[in-house]
């Protein structure tokens, strides 16, 4: 058997990383977790510093939006040009559309800056799986989209707290409801896994998860193309070349979604934080 000649980082495996075809006695290099680990770029992968792809990815796409918001913004006009305007819109879309409809605008308004951060910030970061060079969605790491989950969740226990002091935080974080009868302290308990443990994992995993998927299944069909890309093959890896473009589409829509969504979590949970427990 042809064993697949991929590059020097056995860790990054693309379509054009083999010269492995159909018919040719190899078998097809199919995606799996190893095309999700990098090597470090900078420093030793044994020592617990070092700086990778993933990290430069996150870095520059943190780079690209404080540049997008300093030019829109630095010099406003009264009557914005396009840049400012395309900025705009989607600080307004953010503003008014997730956290005033979430939250209320007089208790929101504060909360603009960091949520507008948050949507950009995870949209970037989803946006590099169909970006050339980069290629591969920071988010679909599950580090990245837990240390954002931690920040929300600090934020919202904190609030919690703030708001409603010891007893009431505990009430509004075990759903505490006295006609519930002999069942409370088990509903209290379930509500207190599911509302301390269970929701900031949740919240990471949901958009994890997708970006995951949605990544495997990108590198899964540009390789079938590369692997098809021989004999009577050829037939078969223009369709799947058809479903590189329609992944590509479609990703491109779920990576909005997926921004959208959990910035929309995190309003929830803040919102939850300010209300009154009921």
């Amino acid at each position: 058997m042809k064993e697949p000649a991929v590059s020097a980082d056995p860790t990054q495996v693309l379509a054009f990383e083999t010269d492995c075809h159909i018919f040719e006695g190899c078998g097809f290099p199919a995606p799996g977790l190893h095309s999700f680990l990098f090597k470090p770029l900078v420093g030793d992968g044994d020592s617990d510093l070092y700086f990778n792809k993933p990290m430069l990815l996150a870095l520059l796409g943190s780079i690209v939006i404080i540049a997008f918001f300093w030019a829109a913004f630095h010099k406003p006009k009264v009557v914005p040009g396009k840049l400012q305007m395309v900025a705009e819109a989607g600080y307004d879309f953010i503003r008014r559309g997730v956290v005033y409809e979430t939250i209320g605008k007089r208790e929101g308004e504060k909360y603009v800056p960091l949520i507008v951060s948050i949507f950009f910030f995870v949209w970037m970061m989803n946006l590099w799986s169909i970006i050339p060079v980069a290629q591969f969605p920071v988010t679909s790491i599950i580090a990245y989209p837990l240390g954002l989950a931690l920040i929300v969740y600090v934020l919202w226990v904190s609030l919690t707290f703030k708001r409603h002091g010891f007893v009431g935080a505990f009430k509004n974080f075990t759903g505490y409801d006295k006609s519930l009868g002999p069942v409370l302290p088990l509903a209290m308990l379930i509500e207190f896994f599911s509302n301390l443990l269970v929701r900031p994992f949740t919240h990471a995993v949901r958009l994890f998860a997708n970006m995951f998927a949605g990544h495997t299944l990108l590198l899964l069909f540009t390789i079938a193309s590369w692997y098809l890309l021989n004999g009577i093959g050829i037939a078969y890896a223009g369709v799947s070349f058809v479903m590189v473009l329609v992944m590509t589409v479609f990703e491109l829509f779920i990576q909005a979604v997926q921004a959208y969504v959990f910035v929309l979590l995190t309003c929830s949970y803040i919102q939850g934080a300010l209300a009154e427990h009921h």
